[in-house]
């Protein structure tokens, strides 16, 4: 069995990891935002969408009422 091995990363390589971190996280935190917090304000695309955010919250066990 062999171990394969990479060379060093460079710097954008590590760029790359980073760039895509803070994405990552950005959507995370967006999400929590709409599904915890919005109430209605910013989703504004019907009933369907509110629904399902209300769930969410149930589910998550945050205070929607």
């Amino acid at each position: 069995m062999a171990i394969a091995h990479s060379p060093a990363t460079g710097a954008s390589d590590k760029l790359a990891t980073i760039l895509v971190t803070v994405g990552v996280v950005l959507l995370a935190l967006l999400t929590l935002y709409l599904v915890g917090f919005d109430q209605g304000a910013v989703s504004r695309s019907g009933m369907y969408l509110h629904e399902l955010m209300h769930d969410g919250r149930h589910l998550l066990g945050l205070p929607c009422h």
